[in-house]
């Protein structure tokens, strides 16, 4: 079992690499506030070692999410690009336009579908399903919908997931994601695509951001992942060879933090069970 290696700040580890790609929820935000020091760290960064690009598995356009960074109050300057799992998961949506798909989510999440041409109709006469998260994320389950996954299982349908995380931090609380309703679906035997974080489409546009604003092509061994997520922002910085500084006061904090303090036995143990590592681990970032 490798245990991470546990740097007080990103400046002591910063100078090895010329960009990072960086999770946002849980991360620098909680989805009710901006968590300053993990800001300031993001910020030192870009002004001194290379571009910072944000990588979400949110499930909408990343233009569509800008505006609710601005008002949890991340600044402009903690970072140099952003892509989301929607901007990687249109290229799916777009291949199976006019569907029709029954689609699953809130209405925040429309913006995924703008311009695609989709149709809409339900379970029954639909030809996939398109599926962002549960449509009220405060109090459905997946069990809400093992019913209608059902039909659509029986019929073969494919399910394209605009957000492969299965819960994520709001406030103090964690709630289901799409991922959540990819997996029960899946468990039914119905055939799950995805984009975003572990897979790959989301980290080609991110490194293609990353050399953009470089100019120049980047080595991997240079270029950092963080996030607090093992299922995807972990495994997707392994399964794309590039290291990870995994943030431990996240959806995985019960896990891994004891008495306010990360744990290093109890995350290594955590990334092993996964049978993955991080390179790093934190707490929290900061700089």
């Amino acid at each position: 079992m490798t245990k991470p290696a546990l740097p007080d700040s990103l400046a002591q580890i910063s100078g090895r690499y010329d960009a990072l790609l960086c999770d946002v929820w849980g991360v620098i935000h909680n989805g009710r506030e901006a968590f300053p020091k993990a800001c300031e760290a993001l910020q030192r960064f870009a002004e001194t070692c290379g571009p910072v690009v944000l990588i979400s598995n949110a499930p909408r356009p990343s233009a569509d999410v800008l505006p609710q960074l601005d008002a949890l109050g991340v600044p402009r300057a903690a970072w140099s690009a952003f892509v989301s799992s929607g901007d990687a998961t249109r290229t799916l949506l777009a291949e199976r336009a006019p569907g029709p798909a029954w689609k699953i989510g809130p209405d925040r999440d429309w913006p995924l579908y703008d311009g695609l041409g989709l149709n809409f109709t339900t379970p029954e006469l639909a030809a996939f399903i398109a599926c962002t998260g549960p449509k009220d994320d405060e109090r459905e389950t997946p069990d809400d919908y093992r019913e209608l996954l059902a039909v659509c299982a029986r019929r073969g349908l494919a399910m394209i997931c605009a957000n492969p995380d299965r819960v994520v931090q709001r406030g103090d609380r964690l709630i289901y994601c799409g991922g959540a309703l990819a997996d029960l679906y899946a468990a039914m035997d119905g055939p799950v695509l995805m984009a975003g974080k572990p897979f790959a489409p989301i980290y080609d546009l991110a490194m293609t951001e990353a050399e953009r604003l470089l100019g120049r092509p980047l080595a991997r061994e240079r270029v950092l992942c963080i996030g607090d997520g093992i299922a995807t922002d972990v495994k997707g910085a392994a399964d794309q060879g590039l290291d990870c500084l995994f943030i431990a006061n996240g959806i995985h904090g019960a896990e891994a933090v004891r008495d306010g303090r990360l744990d290093p036995a109890l995350t290594a143990g955590l990334l092993a069970r996964e049978g993955l590592a991080a390179a790093y681990a934190m707490l929290e970032l900061k700089g």
